[in-house]
């Protein structure tokens, strides 16, 4: 017989949770392609897709067919064996990618760990344990651990925790001359975001990009790039690093990787791989079967040409929706971003209320992210349909109106 559910509120939250997130008063219950209801039945369109993780909307059936296929197969069988997904997952990925070697993880964070401790290891191995400098950028985010919170460049994040890792440097994002300023053959990695998401959503310059690839050839170091948020189809195409015509060392991904499971990964190539062994990393879910399962489905569907053009033609609606509605409030100074990573910037008559237009639009059935206090993030699904973009824009309009 099935337990009875217990009955939990809003109010629970503030009781059981640890004191970390500000949640929404309303409680989602139900998903379904890009809506969402509250305990309540209120509906709602969602243009924050769980933070760019949920890329093919809700409960999309592939993977829900992925998922039930799997759950009555294989979930979980450690590292001391390998699984048919994973494998069938990395081969994917590789062949998608620059990379020859792929390591699962189940957050970004993990994945971006992975990334820094590979880094860090190869200059140890290949050159010298002193060639330990990384250099990243002010603003970026690279997650919650202490080494990704030191290497991201937002000491809000990382203050408070005790002694922070050494030997990383932060320098300002898209200004190459900084970078020259401090890159030295000490250096092994240069770490960067190739749209910042949190930081603003701030997409890197062609000449940054190209800039920094040369710097890390001159001082051989590596090109790290966290495609946490940016990749799986968000900008356009599989990863944004293809816009840039630069081919990385590293690369990390997770968020839309499992469409809404938690997986992450990190790409990278032979050479820089054959510096590990057995028992130098690990994690014990990292590529277990359920979660790989998952995201093939999910690679599959984004990795095709129909869902990628389809990304720019809906950021182009998005930006149009945007335009109007600042030709009605005079509101934003800049729509920023790749795909459907879309910052719009408010102008600094309205600085500072990004958190409240967020909450009014709540209050209108549309979920909008923030990226800082002055910068609203949309991060809709990829496959989002016209009718729902329309609605939501509609819902915002009305949010505009209150807060304005």
């Amino acid at each position: 017989m099935a337990a009875e559910k217990m009955a939990v509120t809003r109010s629970t939250f503030d009781e059981v949770i640890l004191p970390v997130y500000a949640p929404a008063q309303f409680v989602p219950v139900k998903g379904q392609g890009s809506r969402v209801w509250d305990q309540q039945g209120k509906e709602y369109i969602d243009f924050s897709g769980g933070i760019a993780v949920t890329a093919l909307g809700h409960c999309h059936p592939a993977l829900v067919d992925a998922l039930k296929t799997q759950g009555e197969t294989l979930w979980h069988v450690s590292n001391v064996f390998t699984n048919e997904p994973a494998l069938r997952l990395a081969s994917k990925l590789i062949a998608a990618t620059f990379a020859d070697r792929v390591f699962f993880g189940n957050s970004g964070a993990e994945a971006n760990e992975a990334a820094f401790k590979l880094a860090r290891y190869y200059a140890s191995h290949k050159h010298s344990p002193y060639k330990s400098k990384i250099i990243a950028f002010h603003n970026a985010f690279h997650g919650r651990t202490l080494f990704t919170v030191s290497v991201g460049g937002q000491p809000k994040y990382s203050d408070g925790f005790g002694p922070k890792p050494a030997d990383i440097i932060h320098v300002p994002f898209n200004d190459l001359d900084a970078v020259k300023a401090v890159i030295d053959d000490h250096t092994c990695a240069i770490v960067v975001e190739p749209i910042q998401g949190e930081g603003g959503v701030t997409p890197a310059t062609p000449a940054f990009m190209q800039g920094l690839r040369e710097l890390c050839d001159q001082h051989q170091a590596l090109l790290v790039l966290d495609e946490v948020q940016s990749g799986m189809g968000r900008s356009g195409k599989l990863f944004a690093y293809e816009h840039y015509g630069v081919t990385p060392d590293i690369i990390t991904t997770a968020k839309a990787l499992g469409g809404g499971f938690p997986v992450s990964a990190m790409l990278t190539t032979n050479e820089i791989a054959s510096v590990m062994a057995p028992g130098v990393h690990g994690t014990t879910y990292g590529g277990n079967p359920l979660a790989c399962a998952i995201a093939e489905a999910a690679l599959d569907i984004i990795n095709t040409p129909e869902v990628l053009a389809g990304v720019n033609a809906r950021r182009e609606a998005f930006v149009a929706e945007l335009k109007a509605l600042d030709a009605r409030f005079d509101l934003f100074s800049e729509i920023r971003g790749q795909g459907l990573l879309i910052g719009a910037a408010l102008k600094p008559q309205h600085a500072g209320k990004a958190r409240d237009i967020l909450n009014a639009a709540a209050a209108e059935g549309v979920m909008v992210l923030v990226a800082g206090t002055d910068v609203l993030r949309l991060a809709p699904s990829l496959v989002i349909d016209t009718l729902d973009i329309q609605e939501g824009m509609a819902r915002l309009g009305r949010a505009l109106q209150q807060v304005l």
